[in-house]
């Protein structure tokens, strides 16, 4: 039997063959109650459509004369599934901003200067480069599609002048260089103004080639395609702290690759059975540990969590750590084990925590107790009673992304009816906001949101049935060192503010 690599079929898959019982450095200042989780504390700085042709909108009232790309905003509605945000990642500075969408495009945003006369500009962020990253393929040996969606995008730290960064669909992992061009060598001997080769006879005299101004150029070019590794899809990519390797994780193993080797790699750990009728967990997520480069974790679809030492053996089968928080047997459900399968996985900037994103909730592992979680916090909970409509309609199986802020004191990630859940640490304090374009004037403070579960609903309430399952927040990304953060609404990319910054 062959099972081809789809997590979604093996959670289904394993939900219907088990039975209903079984089923399936620097940080910023901290954010209080009052900065960070408190009402009317964050702005929107701008809104970034990535539409077809890739555009941006300024999101002031007065729009101003800045060409960007040459194009203009096009309404959302004519967004097509290629144009759909599938990834958000910020460099180690902040500086720039990358997202990947379904179309296999990678747009890298730039943050504005300040300038005196416009400070609060600071925060905004304008496109800087885009490029194909990568193409839909067809495997003819198993007559399988490969689509050209970027998974992940992972930056390396910056050496010199020029960015790189990681991105990967199903099967692929590309690293790409991101520099700019502002000269251009002029006066070759052997070659004519438009590169075409002269010839040597009418070459009288020895001319020394010089550079000449040019316009500002950002160019991406690919250098080290890492291919054919995986079997099953590529769901996550982390870059080691030793800035040597890097580790793929698909659906049954993770690969480490060295970044200067493409035509190799070493496998660390493999979960595939030897039957494939006995499978009963798959890989969700995987990372390094921000500071040991030979630790690790990953999570399955079981809502266990693994931590592996790359020191005890070459393939770390055996994990060091085993992370898994009993299961109440009064909550037990049909839904169960999908609702508890882990759809991301992120140390702590400190390396002390373990952060774990389910369909309901979000858990905070101390990498020092491994039998419950020392914080749960219930993003949605007003969901339990609809699982199975939700299941019906697929959208159990969505995979929600969380992130920490740069001092490990709030966490956010995201919901349905395009909210995205704040939880402070510290207070114990939570909010709900909304990315919508309603909602989108310039500076404008949002308001958080209540969700009605029953009874009489207030005026500010939305009722738990009038939520759009349709537009749900996936991807996030928190700035590493400031207030700042990006939202993926679809096709739209939101930067809100902290309103103190």
């Amino acid at each position: 039997m062959v099972l081809q690599p789809n997590e979604r079929r093996y959670r289904d898959w394993s939900h219907r063959r088990l039975g209903p019982w079984c089923s399936p450095t620097g940080s910023p200042a901290p954010l209080s109650c009052e900065t960070g989780c408190g009402e009317g504390s964050w702005i929107l700085v701008c809104r970034l459509l990535v539409p077809t042709q890739v555009s941006l909108l300024s999101m002031e009232e007065d729009i101003d004369t800045r060409k960007i790309n040459n194009s203009f905003l096009r309404d959302h509605s004519y967004a097509t599934e290629a144009d759909i945000i599938s990834t958000v990642e910020f460099n180690h500075t902040g500086e720039l901003l990358a997202t990947g969408d379904k179309g296999g495009r990678v747009v890298i945003f730039q943050r504005e200067q300040e300038s005196k006369n416009q400070v609060h500009r600071r925060g905004e962020y304008n496109v800087y480069s885009t490029f194909q990253s990568h193409e839909p393929e067809f495997d003819y040996l198993k007559s399988l599609e490969i689509e050209e969606k970027i998974n992940k995008i992972r930056w390396l730290p910056q050496q010199n002048a020029a960015y790189f960064l990681l991105s990967t669909n199903d099967k692929t992992v590309k690293l790409w260089k991101v520099s700019e061009r502002d000269k251009r060598p002029e006066g070759y001997n052997l070659k004519d103004e438009e590169g075409r080769l002269r010839d040597p006879a009418t070459i009288t005299t020895l001319r020394v080639p010089v550079l000449r101004p040019m316009d500002l150029m950002v160019e991406a070019t690919p250098r080290r395609v890492f291919a054919n590794a995986h079997t099953y899809h590529i769901n996550s990519i982390s870059v080691n702290s030793d800035y040597e390797t890097y580790m793929s994780a698909d659906d049954l193993r993770i690969n480490l690759w060295n970044f200067e080797i493409t035509n190799q790699s070493f496998n660390i750990v493999d979960i595939k059975p030897a039957n494939m009728e006995e499978l009963t967990e798959v890989i969700t997520a995987a990372e390094f540990h921000p500071h040991h480069c030979n630790t690790f974790v990953y999570s399955s679809s079981k809502g266990t969590i693994r931590l592996c030492d790359m020191r005890a053996s070459a393939l770390c089968d055996r994990h060091t750590k085993f992370f898994e928080e009993p299961e109440d047997p009064s909550n037990r459900s049909f839904f169960s084990e999908i609702i508890s399968s882990i759809s991301d996985v992120k140390f702590s900037h400190s390396g002390r925590y373990i952060m774990t994103r389910d369909y309901l909730t979000v858990k905070v592992w101390d990498l020092n107790m491994e039998n419950r979680p020392i914080e749960t916090y219930q993003v949605h909970d007003y969901l339990r009673s609809k699982l199975c409509s939700l299941y019906e309609n697929d959208c159990i199986f969505d995979k929600f992304e969380c992130v920490w802020n740069g001092s490990d004191s709030v966490i956010m990630t995201g919901s349905y009816n395009n909210f995205f859940r704040m939880f402070d640490r510290n207070t114990k304090r939570d909010v709900t906001l909304e990315a919508s374009r309603e909602n989108s004037k310039p500076r404008a403070i949002l308001k958080p949101r209540k969700v009605c579960v029953g009874g009489k609903r207030r005026k500010d309430e939305i009722s738990v049935d009038s939520l759009d399952f349709s537009k749900k927040i996936l991807h996030t990304a928190w700035h590493p060192s400031e207030n700042i953060i990006a939202v993926a609404a679809t096709n739209n990319l939101y930067i809100f503010q902290d309103k103190v910054n």
